[in-house]
């Protein structure tokens, strides 16, 4: 059916430059708000009537006639209605649908894939401080980021995941101080805690339980090993250096336990304190001062960033000689465009949106040649847990809030990712846990992994019934596809490669979960209508035929999302 769109498509351009030379380049399909009206619908007429000087509809019925006149609409199309003031409405020959079933099954898993188009794209996602696990907004954002990634990866991009990380900073010192109290045998709650022997108003400690079993381990002289680091603790209490190394390796441990439970992976990761020891934030700051896109003033060096559209210049270096949070942004963000990514992505939270203009600003200031618009951010905001009917906030393991790993033990990993790619990134949104693990058609993971395990049910019956096998039926007649619940259920199919396409575009993993939500209501509404296992064998192997090309991009789209696609249930 794909192929049939293009040929169609490609016969409208042809008429459409016959009526208006140029113009054919507005050929396009879209799909009628009612599916009664038709499979395509045409609205040319309506936007070439004015240069035409003609009525919409009378330019729309000599649009009809040209479609009717030519072969491949004279093949493939029933029937082409006028509508309204010049809508063009088609419907498609049973046999034309019946195309897609072929296109799926002989894709399999590459069904909606594009061509690799050489172009290459990082995206940066998760990225969270080695200070404690995972929390649930970090969740969303593994959710949101791994699964752009697969997007990206049906459209041809060569994709590369980075994690990007802070060890050093205020926030380490915290973490640092909070293990060698709770290695000195104090805890939350006692009267020394929440002072900072160096800030008495500060507070901010980390009360988590998982402070004890850090420290607890640093005095046991036990090894820890992460993804991209490993140390062995000195065991001295007074070895404040070490313990700060040990926490930030332990912790970054957890959190490549995290990953794995969610089934997310990094190609790299990246450490903050690199562009430090390198050399790159100095090099980053000199390139600005030399663009003359700097000034000093009441001891701080500041950037000329309204000279990029943002609502005021932004303090690149305090006071005390310390370098604002953005500025070794701007030289991650140059070392991203060294590194050949012309593409790239930032998942982050809601709260960073204020970096954003500063960020691009400074990287327009550094003149490296860098587009505007450089990076693209996809924001998020947290999520609320509801639990027995009650907002869960705290996590016994973390101490303030609810872990990742939290949320996986009480649902599933296939859960939670469904769960928070099932809303727009910057839409607030709770999880239900309760919801989560229903086993009905409330819950929609549920509903979409029942649609594939039942068509599965039904290929295993067959197969130990008559011995046959998927593959077999990429040759079958499907001529006995001629239900309106096949037929629908045939061009939710080809809506598939056009879904993916959009949702890479727009950063829209939600569109994915709605669309396979659509096309399990399709499948279980076809399955309804008509048995699959009957007698007359043309007629079975036509409608297995179907169901297994549904399977086919039930898994797929399943696949995107990081969710899996079970046989059973």
């Amino acid at each position: 059916m794909l192929q049939v769109k293009q040929e169609l498509l490609a016969a409208l351009s042809q008429a459409l430059d016959g009526l208006l030379p140029g113009s054919g380049h507005k050929a396009a399909f879209e799909s009628p708000k009612v599916a009664a009206h038709g499979d395509y619908a045409i609205t040319a007429a309506m936007q070439l009537a004015k240069p035409l000087k003609l009525n919409p509809r009378q330019l729309g019925e000599q649009l009809r006639d040209a479609l009717l006149a030519a072969p491949v609409y004279q093949q493939w199309v029933q029937d082409i209605e006028i509508a309204g003031p010049g809508f063009i409405n088609i419907r498609l020959k049973p046999t034309a649908k019946q195309q897609i079933v072929r296109e799926v099954l002989a894709a399999k898993d590459c069904f909606g894939f594009q061509p690799d188009n050489g172009q290459r794209v990082l995206v940066e996602f998760v990225s969270a401080n080695p200070t404690g696990p995972l929390h649930v907004g970090h969740g969303r954002q593994a959710a949101l980021g791994d699964a752009i990634c697969n997007l990206f990866a049906t459209q041809g991009f060569n994709v590369y995941r980075e994690f990007y990380y802070n060890d050093a900073g205020v926030q380490i010192n915290t973490l640092a101080k909070s293990t060698h109290m709770r290695a000195q045998g104090f805890k939350p709650g006692d009267d020394c805690w929440p002072v900072d022997p160096e800030n008495p108003e500060s507070k901010a400690f980390y009360n988590g339980d998982y402070i004890q079993d850090i420290a607890t381990d640093f005095l046991a002289g036990k090894t820890v090993k992460s993804d991209d680091r490993e140390f062995t603790a000195s065991g001295d209490v007074n070895d404040v250096d070490g313990m700060r190394e040990f926490a930030v390796a332990y912790l970054r441990h957890e959190q490549d336990l995290d990953l794995k439970a969610f089934d997310v992976k990094f190609d790299n990761y990246y450490l903050e304190s690199s562009l430090y020891t390198s050399g790159k934030v100095a090099d980053a700051v000199s390139r600005l001062q030399a663009a003359g896109k700097t000034y000093e003033q009441d001891g701080a060096l500041w950037l000329k960033s309204t000279d990029y559209g943002d609502d005021k210049d932004r303090v690149m270096k305090k006071t005390d000689g310390t370098y604002t949070y953005f500025v070794p942004d701007v030289a991650y963000h140059i070392t991203k465009w060294e590194r050949g990514f012309t593409k790239v992505v930032n998942i982050q939270g809601t709260d960073h949106h204020g970096t954003i203009a500063r960020v691009r600003a400074g990287l327009q200031a550094a003149n490296v040649g860098i587009p505007e618009g450089y990076p693209d951010y996809v924001l998020h905001t947290m999520v609320r847990v509801m639990r027995g009917g009650e907002e869960v906030k705290i996590s016994k393991r973390a101490g303030s809030y609810v872990t990742l790993r939290d949320l996986i033990e009480w649902t599933s990993k296939d859960a939670v990712r469904f769960f928070l790619l099932s809303r727009k990134p910057d839409t607030e949104y709770t999880f239900d846990v309760d919801l989560a693990v229903q086993k009905n058609n409330d819950n929609p993971v549920y509903y979409v992994q029942y649609a594939h395990a039942r068509i599965c049910s039904v290929l295993r019956a067959w197969a130990d019934k008559d011995g046959g096998d998927v593959a077999s039926l990429q040759s079958v007649d499907l001529s006995a596809l001629e239900s309106p619940q096949a037929q629908a259920l045939m061009l939710q199919l080809a809506k598939y490669p056009a879904m993916l396409s959009a949702a890479s575009a727009d950063f829209a993993p939600h569109d994915v979960t709605f669309y396979l939500r659509d096309l399990a209501a399709s499948y279980h509404s076809y399955y309804d209508a008509e048995r699959i296992l009957v007698d007359d064998e043309g007629i079975k192997k036509a409608r297995l035929a179907l169901v297994a090309a549904t399977a086919q991009v039930l898994h797929n789209g399943l696949a995107v999302l990081g969710v899996s696609a079970p046989a059973s249930m």
